[in-house]
This record gives structure tokens, sequence and C-alpha cells, in this order.
């Protein structure tokens, strides 16, 4: 009789966390832990997706701006240059606030590139959902959208695909006609989404002054909401100190209500009367903005005025993201 051969069992190769590919959460991990996905590679995977960032536009060129159009701008649109220029079939990348039918990237008939800001997004890193999006946009077939999904914990950001030298300059649009170049060709659910889109959007238009600053028009009164760079407790001590000298207005019958945070920044918000236009509050935005640097400058110890001023603009300020 032949001798049996000695049973050996198979030696799994042994995989770096680079290596580990993405299995359903109840498989067996690939690592050869003999644990189920979820319970292995796939915890540190869940967490690098839902953590969150706090400021995924920074070191952006206009990261003040890139929040504006995510939280406060219903249409506009931004050329983006590419870190490696853009390929030789893709005419140009630009960010647009919403797309047609909620899609997050577009692919046009003529190889460009739409990318949409205003998405929610499946993980906790904007930017890095956005890059992916992004590239996927960049390969797929033109004439197509690109739909959502989750993006890979390790892949890029925007700060790594964007040019860091490059300018972003956004042109904000009184309706969403930038979805169609060719109105006669749309199909009848692009039409009828655009129609909706129109029909909601806030009349907003970029101050030409100062940076990141968008005065909009609402039935009862309109707003000015201006996103700052600034250091939240060094801006909100500063705005303390000009509300508590009544120099806090943008003019007669505005005044300054509070604030909110996004993405990682303050964002002040005044109530102007419905008969002050955009172009009304160029000149006073241009002042308030000299006279919050001063007030950025000092680092003196609050009155108990400037105290209770300071308490009033938080106790109203709400977090959007």
């Amino acid at each position: 009789m032949a001798k049996k051969r000695p049973q050996t069992r198979a030696t799994r190769p042994q995989l770096t966390d680079g290596e580990i590919p993405v299995v359903g959460a109840r498989e067996p991990c690939p690592c050869g832990s003999g644990r189920r996905y979820k319970a292995c590679h796939g915890r540190a995977a869940a967490h690098a997706v839902t953590e969150l960032v706090h400021r995924p536009f920074e070191g952006l060129p206009g990261e003040c701006d890139w929040v504006a159009l995510r939280e406060l701008v219903p249409a506009a649109t931004v050329e983006l240059p590419l870190k490696d220029g853009l390929p030789a079939d893709v005419p140009s990348v630009t960010l647009a606030t919403v797309l047609p039918m909620a899609w997050p990237a577009l692919r046009r008939d003529d190889g460009s590139v739409l990318l949409g800001l205003q998405n929610d997004t499946a993980s906790g890193d904007i930017s890095r959902d956005l890059a992916d999006t992004l590239q996927r946009a960049l390969t797929a077939q033109p004439g197509t959208p690109v739909q959502a999904r989750r993006a890979p914990a390790d892949g890029p950001r925007l700060q790594d695909l964007l040019d860091a030298e490059g300018t972003f300059e956004p042109v904000v649009h009184s309706g969403f006609e930038f979805w169609i170049p060719d109105t006669e060709n749309a199909t009848p659910e692009v039409t009828a989404s655009l129609e909706r889109a129109n029909a909601a959007a806030i009349p907003t238009v970029k101050l030409a002054g100062v940076d990141a600053a968008y005065w909009c028009e609402t039935p009862e009164k309109n707003h000015l909401r201006w996103v700052m760079p600034h250091p939240e407790e060094q801006l909100l001590d500063a705005l303390a100190r000009l509300h508590a000298a009544s120099r806090s207005s943008l003019g007669e019958g505005t005044r300054l209500v509070g604030s909110f945070r996004a993405h990682g920044l303050t964002v002040p918000v005044w109530d102007l009367p419905s008969g002050v236009g955009a172009d009304d509050v160029e000149k006073p935005a241009a002042e308030f903005a000299e006279r919050l640097a001063a007030a950025l400058s000092s680092d003196a110890p609050l009155t108990p005025e400037e105290r209770r001023a300071r308490g009033g603009l938080t106790n109203r300020q709400v977090t959007l993201s």
C-alpha cells in the first residue's frame, strides 16, 4: 500500500493592512485571522470612513467660499484646476452647487465634468467623498451621471487632486440653466428638475469688495451671511467688542443677529431691511472689515458689557455641520 502523505494545512498569505480588500461585514476577514471582517480589519475601515472631519476644505484655495457654496448659495459654479492638469479628453472640470436629479457628478457629452457639492455624503469627510466622485467622473462615459458610493477610506482627498496654487472664483447664477447647454434636447426628467430648482432658489449675490460674503433676499427681510476664516473664539471676542460699542451693524436698520458654524468656520449673519440690496452693503461691509481687523488685533480682557454681548451672540449660534 502506498504511504499516505501527511495532511498539512495550507498557509494563508500574510497581508499587510494596506492590502486587505473590503468584503462583506459577516464574511471571514481576508487577513486570515479567522474572525469576521466587521470584527477585524473592517472595524478600522468603518472608523476611518465615519470619523468626522470638522474642516474638510482646509488647505484649499477659497476655503470660506467652499463652505458658502456648500451651505448658503443655491446656484453657483467654479472652474476647478487639477494638480496634474486635465486629461486630454476632459475639456474642463466645474464645481456646481447642485446638479439635476441630485447627481453627485455628470460627465457631459463633450467630455467636460460637473461635480456637485451639496449632495449627501457617505462618510465623515466631504473632501474624500468629493475626490472619489471626481476621479470616477473623469473616466466615466460621456453623457452619463456618476452615482454615489462609499469612498475608500484610504482614497485621495480634494487637497490631493486640486491645484493648491489655483484660484477659486465662484460665479453666482440666478437659476440653474447652466445645467443644460442644449435645452431642446434635455430629457423631461431634467427639465422638470430644473423647473423645481429654479422655483426654490433664493436670490443671492456675492459681494465684490470683501471675501466670502453673500447677500440674499427673502420675502420678509434680506440677509448678509459672511463666512470668516478666523479662529472662532477670537472672532466671537472681536464681534462682541464691536457689538457692545454699537459698531457691528452695516448701516441704518441693519443688525448683527448671531452666527452659525459650518465645516469648522464661523458665519456671522446680519438682518437687512427688505429694501437694502447687495450694492447697498458693499461699502458698509468694507468698512466693517476694517473695524473687525482692529478688534481682532486686541488681546485686552472683555469688559462686562462685551461679555454680555458675547453671551448674546453665542446663545444664538447654530451648528450646521
